[in-house]
């Protein structure tokens, strides 16, 4: 698989997290001196990433209109990069996608993302393929289980359900449907549900692969400049 530039990361502030509280928020000490309020983007529990005094690098924006400057990007958990940040996973799964670096998803002819479909739902991706449409619902992995994986999801997650349902529901009309895992970090070697977590949805998930919905999980190499997914990985089905 070749390589490519996934994501290029702004300039980024360097810090040690003191906090993070009230899902959206972390206070981070800079290392150029003083404690400042970033921006927390990243809705799940954040399980082994939130370890007071890690590392932690920020991106700054200049943006007068901005309720906060600052936003948490990076962290290092368990000796690794990670990306905190969850809102660029679908950035890093499109260019993976264009790039034709997902060999399961290789040779659509266009690309179309916040697809409506369903009672008032969205899917990440719509590759269209001579064959007919492929649908992909993407799903940022971080957590790391200690035993060298990374478990999906690190809080419960009932619109994950949902979205493995719809999936389900896709494949029952004779569509393709795809969940795809982006693990952006590296320190892990396969990706397994969750289950002392949530137990419906890795229940829900081994439903969906039963049903014909199709499990991808391709793994990300982090660095302060770029995210770049670099490997397949196995999914762990088994409880």
């Amino acid at each position: 698989m070749r390589q490519y530039r996934d994501l290029h990361l702004p300039r980024l502030i360097e810090g040690r997290l003191v906090r993070r509280y009230k899902r959206f928020l972390a206070d981070v000490e800079l290392r150029e001196g003083g404690v400042v309020i970033a921006h927390c983007p990243n809705p799940g529990s954040m399980k082994s990433m939130k370890e007071p005094g890690s590392e932690v690098w920020l991106s700054a924006s200049d943006n007068p209109k901005r309720k906060l400057a600052y936003t948490w990007e990076l962290v290092r958990s368990m000796g690794d990069l990670t990306l905190v940040h969850a809102g660029r996973a679908n950035a890093i799964a499109e260019e993976a996608l264009v790039n034709g670096c997902i060999e399961e998803l290789r040779g659509f002819s266009s690309l179309r993302s916040e697809v409506p479909y369903g009672d008032r739902s969205r899917i990440d991706f719509c590759l269209d393929f001579a064959t007919g449409p492929c649908f992909v619902e993407g799903k940022n992995v971080t957590m790391f289980d200690g035993e060298g994986r990374a478990a999906f999801p690190d809080s419960v997650t009932s619109r994950g359900t949902k979205h493995l349902r719809e999936l389900m529901t896709m494949v029952g009309e004779g569509q393709r449907a795809v969940l795809l895992f982006c693990c952006s970090r590296a320190n892990v070697t396969a990706i397994r549900p969750a289950d002392e977590i949530d137990p419906v949805y890795g229940e829900t998930l081994r439903e969906a692969v039963a049903a014909g919905v199709e499990v991808l999980a391709y793994g990300c190499d982090v660095s302060i400049e770029d995210v770049v997914m670099r490997r397949a990985m196995p999914v762990m089905l088994a409880p």
